[in-house]
């Protein structure tokens, strides 16, 4: 005899993502930071929080060679 078993978890029906409607369209405005390893430390813990203050948000880091580049973004009004 073959039955397939679901978990009692599993939804019978594909759970959809609630719809979420925008009023406004954003806009970002973005920020670079470039820091050589062999002359310079990464950024730390009060100069992550001093960008935070400053409304920016972290949004991304790559490392290539010896450089380090953090990115960031945060919203300004139109």
């Amino acid at each position: 005899m073959n039955r397939t078993i679901l978990p009692p978890y599993q939804p019978k029906q594909p759970v959809r993502a609630p719809m979420v409607y925008i009023e406004k369209k954003l806009k970002w405005e973005y920020k670079q930071i470039i820091r050589n390893l062999k002359k310079e430390k990464p950024l730390d813990e009060t100069e992550l929080n001093a960008l935070g203050e400053e409304g920016w948000e972290m949004s991304g880091v790559a490392q290539h060679s010896n450089s380090i580049y953090f990115y960031f973004k945060r919203s300004v009004e139109k």
